[in-house]
Formats: C-alpha cells, sequence, structure tokens
C-alpha cells in the first residue's frame, strides 16, 4: 500500500510540475502533443505538423497560433515558435540517465485535450525505428507506458520531472518508442530554432521493401530480383524529372546493389544535395540506367 501510496505522489508531482510545459499540437481533434522546450519554442514531432502554421494549445486554457521555423522529417523533429508566456521550459535529464527498469512517466495533451499522465518502464535502449521519411532513427528509447492516439511529440520524464526522450512511435504490444534527450538532440533543436531545417537529399519516391518487391513480381509472371521497389513517385520531384515510375525495381545506387531502403538512403547521403545519382532500375523485364539530379526538393511525404 505504501508503494502505491508513493507512486501516487510522484504521479501527481510530475502532473503539477512537468504537466505545465506540455502542449497540445493542432486542432483540438488533432494531431498531437508537444513540450516548450524554452521563451518562445516548443518542440514536437515533424509528423505533427501540416504547413507553416499550426495551433498550440497551454495548460492554461490558451491556444495561439504558432509557426513552424525549423523541421527535420528525417528525424521526426520540429520546433515551433510561439507565445508561451510564463509557461516553464522542461528542465532535461542528465544524459544516460534512463537505464534498462527506469520509471518513466509519459505526459500529453493530445490536440488541446488535457493533461494525460501515464507511467511505465524503459523495457529497452538503443532502439531503432523509421522515421515519417523512412530513414531509420537511431538510439530509441523503449518503454512501457501507455500512450493514447496524439500523444506523440509529449515526453517521457524521470521522477523529477526531468525530460529522457520525446515520444514518437508505437512499437506495437504494448511498447512505445522516445527519441531520446542527447546531446543530438540539443543540437537538431537549436539548428531547428534558427530556421536551418534539414536539407537531406530525396529522390521523392515511396518505396516498398525486398521481400515485398520479389512477392509483387512473382504474382505478375515477372522473374524475382533483389531490390526496392518504387510504390508511388512524387510530382515535380527528381526521381518524376529523371522518368522514374511507379513499379521501378531500384537494383543499384551509385555502382553499389541496393538491398534495402537504408542502401538507397546511404547513397542519396553521399550524393548530397545538388549532386547526381546514378541508378540501375528494372522497368517490366527491361534494365535500365538513370541519372538522377538532387538539384531540386519536394515538399511531398515521400520515402527516398
Amino acid at each position: 500500500m505504501a508503494l502505491l501510496e508513493e507512486l501516487e505522489r510522484a504521479i501527481r508531482t510530475v502532473a503539477e510540475g512537468a504537466g505545465r510545459s506540455v502542449v497540445g499540437v493542432g486542432a483540438r481533434w488533432g494531431r498531437g502533443s508537444g513540450v516548450v522546450m524554452d521563451g518562445g519554442r516548443v518542440l514536437t514531432n515533424a509528423h505533427n505538423v501540416r504547413g507553416p502554421e499550426v495551433a498550440v494549445s497551454f495548460g492554461d486554457g490558451r491556444t495561439v497560433d504558432g509557426t513552424v521555423v525549423g523541421i527535420d522529417e528525417d528525424a521526426d523533429l520540429a520546433v515551433i515558435a510561439v507565445d508561451t508566456a510564463d509557461i516553464p521550459a522542461l528542465a532535461w535529464a542528465e544524459e544516460g540517465a534512463a537505464r534498462l527498469g527506469s520509471l518513466v512517466f509519459a505526459l500529453a495533451n493530445q490536440g488541446g485535450r488535457g493533461l494525460r499522465v501515464t507511467h511505465g518502464f524503459v523495457s529497452g535502449i538503443e532502439r531503432s525505428f523509421r522515421g515519417p521519411r523512412g530513414r531509420r532513427i537511431a538510439g530509441g528509447l523503449e518503454h512501457t507506458a501507455p500512450l493514447a492516439r496524439g500523444s506523440s511529440g509529449g515526453p517521457i520524464v524521470d521522477v523529477g520531472g526531468r525530460l529522457l526522450g520525446l515520444n514518437t512511435n508505437r512499437a506495437g504490444d504494448g511498447f512505445y518508442l522516445a527519441i531520446p534527450a542527447d546531446a543530438e538532440m540539443r543540437e537538431r533543436i537549436d539548428r531547428l530554432g534558427r530556421g536551418e531545417s534539414s536539407g537531406a537529399p530525396r529522390l521523392g519516391v515511396a518505396v516498398a521493401p525486398p521481400w515485398v518487391a520479389r512477392r509483387m513480381r512473382r504474382a505478375v509472371g515477372l522473374a524475382e530480383r533483389d531490390g526496392v521497389l518504387v510504390r508511388g513517385v512524387a510530382e515535380g520531384s527528381p526521381a518524376a524529372d529523371a522518368g522514374l515510375r511507379r513499379g521501378d525495381l531500384i537494383i543499384e545506387a551509385a555502382g553499389r546493389e541496393v538491398g534495402s531502403a537504408d542502401d538507397l538512403f546511404e547513397a542519396l547521403d553521399e550524393a548530397g544535395p545538388g549532386g547526381s545519382l546514378s541508378l540501375k532500375v528494372i522497368r517490366g523485364e527491361e534494365e535500365r540506367s538513370v541519372a538522377v539530379s538532387l538539384s531540386g526538393r519536394t515538399t511531398t511525404a515521400e520515402q527516398a
């Protein structure tokens, strides 16, 4: 009984302290949560924002329009400039404070519907998962604090209400993933706060993994080949300009075999913004070479 009472006090303390710094992002039935990082800045997930402006709802009842000043879709982070009034910034925990078995509290304010606090334990560290653009995010914290829809962008904190990570992904089977609040996140937030959004090069394609490509080619009577299947091409993207089409199978990038989306991302990163990338694709049964100029960027959601 004493243990439950202690847990009850801890939840109440976290709600009354760190809970003040948790905000809703988007319309009332909207998109997610966020956290005040300092005077005039709110941190949330990139997948919670659409366009340059977004509504931010505070625990004191205010809803204010904010401006997205920086966004990194590959890391799933966005910084919003907004009048935070006297809402305090959330303190950061020491790096590495989250260990296996650590007690954590997850806070959310789903689209401004009010504060929600749950608790759980760190069930895994150094987990990797894919962000909204399909790139792998490493170093994730896995925990068991239940999260309702709209909780992404809210924080997980320790018993002292200090930031351990930013919730971003449901891992399934009662597990959840958070981006760790470490030195790398601080650097990203600082850059985003200065308006330096991510400039990673993109093809402008949505891709399916090799096992899907093999199954689909087999279903239509084509020979199985390893590679990533193009399942969509964004209008006006470098891929569209180069003539890539839905159904193309990318088997090589920059002269190296493509066995996964990660191989394609690696080739894109090496080419860099403004560079070019040579691809080898299979269209039906015909093999062809494609040169892609990466000087442009598409604003349509894609995976590569």
